[in-house]
């Protein structure tokens, strides 16, 4: 029996080997944005098994083209850079608010966050991206998704300045936010 075992774990190997290793599953370009930016293509895993009304909101405020050109208003070096705003000031949104998703699941460098007020259930259009892990928004902002290819990208956005809660002057904006399924 145990010769048997190890000859099938042999055959496996092989094939794990000869066919280039596991196959990872294709995304579900439902549930993906491309979130374009000065610098390139951002895509992002959006997670609705975590925020499933909030990502149906910015679903939908993505289909209407409404991310398309606004400012990343507030970008904090080391921390995140955050959009969303159709006035450009971090006062304004799309005036439909989500109930607060929150989960412990860990902010980690690439996640994001709906951005909110003291009110847990403010959230609206904008949110934000991790440069770095934030474990102390766990459990206290909705995380609805993850930058799974061109971090570097956000990187790259033009910082704010420290002084001024990371507000920028001449901010980088969105070019295109589009749902991987209807790109064009």
């Amino acid at each position: 029996m145990n010769r048997v075992m190890r000859l099938l774990g042999l055959v496996a190997l092989c094939l794990v080997v000869t066919v280039g290793g596991p196959v990872s599953a294709a995304p579900d370009l439902q549930n993906t944005l491309y979130l374009d930016v000065p610098a390139g293509r951002v895509e992002i895993e959006l997670r609705p098994d975590l925020a499933p009304l909030t990502v149906a909101h910015i679903k939908e405020l993505t289909k209407k083209g409404f991310y398309d050109g606004l400012k990343f208003h507030r970008v904090i070096p080391g921390f995140m850079a955050q959009t969303g705003d159709p006035l450009g000031t971090g006062a304004g949104g799309s005036g439909q608010t989500v109930k607060a998703e929150f989960t412990q699941t860990h902010f980690l460098r690439g996640s994001l966050g709906l951005a909110r007020t003291d009110d847990p259930n403010s959230g609206d259009s904008q949110f934000f991206i991790c440069f770095a892990p934030a474990s102390f928004l766990d459990g206290k902002y909705t995380l609805f998704g993850q930058v799974t290819k061109g971090m570097e990208f956000i990187d790259a956005i033009k910082k704010g300045d420290p002084n001024r809660n990371g507000a920028v002057s001449n901010p980088d904006r969105i070019v295109k936010m589009q749902i991987a399924a209807d790109a064009k």
